[in-house]
């Protein structure tokens, strides 16, 4: 394509609201290839947005600082893997310091995989987070491969963006704890939402569109739902109002399967359980994807190059299971368990009880305190458990901390660290390779914003109503440091959340519930797990799987490989009551 028809294409794209729509930008120096890319982006995506193709690097430099500083939104930029480093990592790291919100892939021919430095580039950019993924080149016109590609990755990026308009917009302080839960609650059950500051101008116009004259530290306005509108709202308020089910009221009270947990192992029992005929009951006191839930970025499970959120797997598989005939109960907790005859009666919080024929236990772990009383006394007001990051442009522009010195403590920070003005990262033993993989530490040490503080415990923190200030000391001599944040995420591990079990249900000194010959239970076959049911407990028709389980693999795809194996055993155990 000549050069002044690709100019006639970008004015014809963008004449009409050049400052409005978000921008798609491909980089490649071979004139042929970029206007290829660019008529395949502008085939399919030019009426939404802004379409741009850059021959040269100092162009594409040009036009990211000119969008930052206009404020203007860039949703995706792609990279010619022909580019040398320095021009490639020069417009990746621009894009990712000024338009931290942009998706960023680098385009590469058909049959590349099998170049070792093509794939060395892609294997380090991804986990230094350089990349999100790579695109391959569109070979051919219409190519449904390329546009499909490209039309995640801006999905992706149209979820993280807080200008986006939202089915859900969370109205309130930037500093509202009870904010940051509800956003959390909201992202870890992958309802698309956006944030709005109660004192900036769209904050205010929403209030006057959703709830005029109403005051609340937090109002939650449903536009895709025929406007519906909460004021400060309980957890099962928000998921009622948006369809997810938080009560029994058309759920069964008896079932073949009763599933304790909505994490990967739960989902998957549910799946396998459902598609099996079995009817199946899934209850879960907080969110979908338990800990693996909060995960911004998950990049090794099987099947998924360009990785996936924790959140994103977790209704992947709610979805799944429920199209099966699987049936959700959220914010609840199962009580109480006895046995009754040849099944089991659970007491669900606030909704009397349910009789099931097994049950399994995929409870999961409670996250680990810190138990400082100054720093619980924060909670909710600064101080975070568990709690996803990816709603931290709520913290734009202040300071945050992360306490803990594993993966997902890693990821944190560098989440933190696109927005903040600021992040520490407090970490109680040294050195940091002892706990934390190799690309997540360089990574962190990339960050200019990140300050890493080895060999510290938080023992103090302040603040008027909020957190303010953290009370750092180091570990061996004593000395102190104070450190001013808006935020802290507490991610020092987690503990087997089993103490409503009956005593009958054997546990380790820790509180993990023992399964299969662990459990020292004699069957007629021996002891158990010989007769191939390495998941049951000492209580024949329970069976854990998953964290909670003692010797499980702390993993992802091992969790829910014993979400779907435990079926098999579930559907022995049930022939036997019928014997």
């Amino acid at each position: 394509m000549a050069q002044g028809a690709l100019r006639r294409l970008r004015w014809t794209m963008v004449a009409d609201d050049w400052g409005l729509r978000p921008l798609l930008l491909a980089v490649e120096a071979d004139p042929r290839r970029l206007g290829r890319t660019e008529t395949e982006l502008a085939r399919s995506f030019a009426g939404t947005y802004r379409v741009r193709g850059e021959a040269t690097v100092a162009d594409a430099l040009r036009l990211l600082e000119g969008a930052a500083e206009r404020a203007e939104r860039v949703a995706l930029v792609l990279v010619d893997d022909g580019l040398s480093e320095h021009d490639r990592r020069a417009v990746l790291d621009l894009a990712r310091t000024r338009h931290p919100e942009a998706r960023r892939g680098l385009l590469v021919d058909w049959g590349a995989w099998s170049d070792p430095g093509v794939a060395r580039t892609i294997l380090r950019g991804t986990a230094v987070g350089d990349l999100d993924s790579y695109v391959l080149r569109p070979w051919t016109e219409g190519d449904e491969l390329f546009h499909r590609t490209i039309a995640e990755l801006v999905q992706e990026w149209s979820r993280r963006d807080p200008r986006t308009h939202r089915e859900v917009v969370v109205v309130a302080d930037p500093r509202s704890g009870r904010a940051f839960e509800v956003s959390n609650l909201l992202q870890r059950n992958r309802i698309p939402y956006a944030f709005r500051d109660r004192s900036s101008t769209p904050g205010q116009r929403v209030l006057e569109a959703a709830a005029p004259a109403r005051e609340g530290e937090v109002v939650v306005w449903m536009a895709a739902i025929g406007g519906t509108t909460l004021v400060d709202p309980s957890d099962a308020e928000v998921l009622g109002a948006w369809g997810i089910p938080t009560t029994l009221a058309d759920a069964p009270r008896e079932v073949d399967l009763l599933v304790v947990g909505a994490g990967p192992s739960g989902l998957a029992a549910a799946v396998y359980g459902a598609s099996e005929g079995l009817s199946t009951l899934v209850v879960e006191r907080d969110a979908l994807g338990g800990q693996a839930g909060t995960s911004s970025l998950i990049r090794n499970y099987l099947g998924f190059s360009r990785g996936l959120s924790g959140s994103e797997l977790a209704q992947r598989g709610y979805q799944q299971a429920w199209v099966f005939g699987a049936r959700f109960v959220l914010t609840r907790s199962v009580e109480r368990l006895e046995r009754v005859d040849r099944a089991f009666r659970a007491t669900v919080s606030g909704e009397g009880d349910v009789v099931a024929r097994s049950v399994v236990l995929a409870c999961g772990v409670a996250y680990r305190r810190l138990g400082v009383p100054s720093v619980e006394a924060f909670t909710g007001k600064g101080v975070y458990y568990g709690a996803s990051v990816s709603a931290a442009h709520a913290l734009a522009g202040l300071s945050a901390a992360v306490a803990g010195g594993g993966n997902s403590a890693g990821q944190a920070v560098l989440q933190l660290a696109r927005y903040c003005r600021e992040v520490h990262l407090v970490v109680r033993g040294e050195p940091l390779e002892e706990t934390m993989s190799a690309y997540l530490i360089e990574a962190v040490a990339g960050e200019s914003v990140i300050t890493v503080h080895t060999g510290r415990d938080v023992t103090d923190a302040s603040g008027d109503g909020r957190l303010e200030e953290l009370v750092l000391t180091r570990r061996g001599t004593g000395e102190q440091e104070r450190i001013g944040v808006d935020g802290l995420f507490v991610m020092i591990g987690a503990e087997p959340h089993t103490d409503w079990l009956p005593e009958e249900v054997r546990r380790d000194e820790r509180g993990f519930v023992l399964t299969g010959m662990q459990t020292g239970r004699q069957t007629a076959h021996g002891l158990s797990g010989l007769a191939g049911h390495p998941h049951e407990t000492s209580v024949p028709g329970i069976f854990a799987v998953g964290d909670v389980r003692a010797g499980s693999v702390k993993r992802v795809a091992s969790a829910v490989g014993e979400g779907s194996v435990v079926v098999s055993e579930v559907h022995e155990h049930l022939a036997t009551l019928h014997r």
